[in-house]
């Protein structure tokens, strides 16, 4: 149920992998030693490990540009011999722009800004939009004369040394366009134009209107994040059994889109001041992931390391921030596996109240809904008895933060 390494598809719900001459390099790193091993992140840091997209934290995979400060985007617009687009540069580059920004501004506490470039005029493609053969499953030799001829055609205006992220946006009104292929392309061999290495693009096939938030699921591609959702194998059934709402990476159309703890710890948003790492017993005062800075941090994100490349996170939502639209707030629990790849469910959200569910007319995955606990409310993960962990919501501070009282057997 993995996705093939180098491809991430845009359409959750739909979404599909191939291996191609195009197939990513996989996120390589050391694996760390034993679970007590000091790494810089701490004794609860998961060791970066060979799987695609791996969600270790004590290391950054260079090959991937880490959201820290200022990256800039380009935006190209590409246009076909048989198609006259019905819209302007300007008018796609506004579906996904300022938005997109915004999202990760949010997400990242001001820590990081997306600056997009996006190209006003239509770059004219060789080939007819047909030609290219179009589609999820996308045959290797057509994806990559599309991708040479796309840059080839690019680069005359556009230089592309000056960008950290590249955009490809074909005419949405193309008649071979198919919306369905939008998807992350890591290249093995890398595109060069300007003195510069192209080792990823985005490639946007969107309608327009686009999905929801379909650009900063990709783009958290191009930052080394996985794919949350899983992949029933004969293509039929729920999609969103690993994580529900909770996380863009798992659906563009949650109701709490917002980036995991986890995620924003691995990209360089969250440090170890914002991370409890929890060994014995205590009682714990967390932030919101959603709430902006005033000042410090604060804890952010408390873990419990359960294997050497496992753990269970904890970390409080409300309904602020990109999670303005949530179906509950409370403090949510999750399993983190760092050799589990991208698409085999690398997080998975724990359901502590598994009788019920909520938002049945807005939540991807209804059960997952309600997944956090509320105050008052306790958890004990299931397992045998030296393996458990008991989470007790014990009260909300007047700032809105959560008081947790963690238990580790």
């Amino acid at each position: 149920m993995g996705v093939a390494p180098g491809v991430e598809w845009g359409r959750l719900r739909s979404a599909a992998a191939a291996l191609t001459s195009l197939t990513a390099l996989a996120a390589t790193g050391l694996v760390a030693g034993p679970a007590v091993a000091e790494s810089p992140g701490g004794p609860c840091a998961l060791p970066r490990t060979a799987a695609h997209h791996s969600l270790g934290v004590d290391s950054w995979d260079s090959a991937y540009p880490r959201p820290v400060g200022n990256l800039d985007a380009v935006m190209i617009f590409l246009s076909f011999p048989d198609s006259v687009p019905l819209n302007s540069p300007d008018d796609l580059a506004r579906d996904h722009f300022p938005a997109t920004s915004q999202f990760f501004a949010r997400a990242s506490y001001g820590k990081f800004a997306l600056r997009p470039h996006p190209q006003h005029q239509w770059v004219p493609m060789p080939k007819s939009s047909t030609g290219y053969g179009i589609k999820r499953d996308w045959d290797s030799a057509r994806r990559s004369a599309y991708l040479r001829d796309a840059v080839a055609a690019a680069d005359s205006t556009v230089d592309f040394s000056r960008y950290d992220v590249v955009y490809l946006v074909a005419d949405p009104d193309a008649p071979g366009v198919d919306a369905d292929a939008t998807k992350v392309v890591n290249l093995e061999r890398p595109l060069h134009a300007d003195g510069t290495d192209i080792k990823r693009v985005v490639t946007v096939f969107e309608s327009h209107p686009p999905d929801h938030n379909v650009l900063a699921h990709e783009t958290g591609h191009a930052f080394d994040l996985p794919d949350l959702y899983h992949r029933p194998t004969d293509g039929k059934g729920d999609w969103d059994t690993y994580v529900g709402d909770w996380d863009v990476m798992g659906s563009q159309f949650g109701l709490a889109p917002d980036l995991f703890a986890w995620h924003k710890w691995k990209l360089g948003w969250l440090d170890q001041r914002s991370v409890r790492c929890v060994q014995k017993s205590e009682l714990i005062t967390l932030e919101t992931v959603e709430a902006a800075p005033g000042g410090s941090l604060g804890t952010r994100l408390a873990v419990v390391r359960t294997g050497e490349d496992t753990a269970l996170a904890i970390e409080a939502r409300s309904s602020m921030g990109n999670d303005r639209d949530t179906c509950a707030e409370g403090v949510l629990l999750y399993r983190v596996q760092a050799e589990t790849a991208s698409g085999g469910g690398p997080i998975e959200v724990v359901d502590t109240h598994p009788d019920t569910e909520a938002c049945w007319d807005r939540s991807v995955y209804p059960p997952l809904a309600d997944a956090p606990l509320g105050v008052g409310e306790t958890f004990t993960m299931p397992g045998t008895p030296g393996e458990r962990t008991r989470v007790q919501v014990v009260g909300r501070t007047q700032s809105g933060a959560w008081t947790i009282r963690i238990t580790t057997a």
